[in-house]
């Protein structure tokens, strides 16, 4: 059973599609690196997953539930405005939720708070950092004891340690729980820390989903001679070149021909090649 399914998903506000056409499946027990532009449609895609917002077309389904706007009671949702209510306590803050949820553990908040050192429970929430309230948003999310964990830009505005303790709570989640994952960023470097399946959108769309080791594996960076690129085979995603030189990302491609130096791309050259042939696309429509 996959936590999360789309089929021809799509979102249409007015006449812009924000999501459109997306077909994918998310294993169990992943952590997803959900990644495209700004624009691309991915908290538009968190939304609908958490049943906020409905879908305009297509299906969606959570744990072979069909989601018809409302949160799945195995869901988690922390959105990129980090809902919290500044003016409580951090104590009265965990009660509030508590008393607003039907499954609940206190317990495992003062967990994963614990795993801070120092959070002061009699601060208001509105005068803690950046860092320790997404910390505290990590933590109200993961009372509900979820099983599919949805994180809208975690690690926005974070410093280097916060970061660091909260792709560490994450982490913690998924190795004593189990728990499926699905965590926006444009932190690459952080991403591929933790992360072992991606799903990238662009411009509504899926153009990639998969285990991140498998992906990479069907990619190839080809450094070569600018005027000999007849000569190599495959799917060309993206290219850079100079007057002498070609750098060129293929999927799928054929045996490194002579001349040619050839690697697998890391995540962040894989993402980037594949975000610049989109921009490239964008502005040959403009121009046409």
């Amino acid at each position: 059973m996959n936590p999360l399914t789309a089929t021809a998903l799509g979102k249409r506000y007015r006449t812009r599609w924000a999501v459109r056409d997306c077909d994918f499946a998310i294993p169990e027990g992943k952590v997803v690196a959900l990644i495209g532009p700004n624009g691309a449609g991915k908290s538009t895609l968190l939304r609908m997953v958490a049943g906020l917002i409905r879908p305009t077309t297509g299906d969606l389904t959570v744990f072979d539930t069909p989601v018809r706007g409302r949160t799945h009671p195995d869901v988690s949702f922390l959105a990129q405005s980090r809902p919290l209510y500044r003016d409580l306590t951090v104590r009265e803050q965990v009660r509030a939720c508590a008393a607003m949820n039907d499954r609940w553990s206190t317990d495992r908040v003062h967990e994963v708070l614990g795993l801070l050192g120092g959070v002061d429970y009699d601060a208001k929430v509105g005068t803690l950092s950046a860092g320790v309230l997404t910390q505290l948003a990590i933590a109200m999310a993961l009372g509900r004891l979820p099983r599919l964990l949805l994180l809208d830009e975690p690690l926005a505005d974070l410093d280097p340690l916060a970061r660091d303790e909260t792709l560490r709570i994450i982490m913690t989640e998924v190795a004593d729980r189990g728990t499926t994952v699905v965590m926006s960023s444009h932190l690459l470097s952080d991403l591929r820390e933790v992360c072992d399946h991606i799903l990238l959108i662009d411009e509504g769309r899926v153009q990639l989903n998969g285990d991140i080791e498998d992906v990479l594996a069907r990619h190839r960076i080809l450094v070569g001679p600018a005027a000999d690129e007849s000569t190599v085979g495959g799917t060309l995603i993206s290219a850079t070149r100079t007057e002498r030189q070609s750098t060129l990302l293929l999927r799928e491609a054929s045996p490194t021909p002579e001349g040619w130096a050839g690697t697998e791309p890391d995540l962040e050259f894989l993402v980037m090649g594949y975000l610049r042939a989109s921009r490239e696309r964008r502005s040959s429509a403009r121009r046409g």
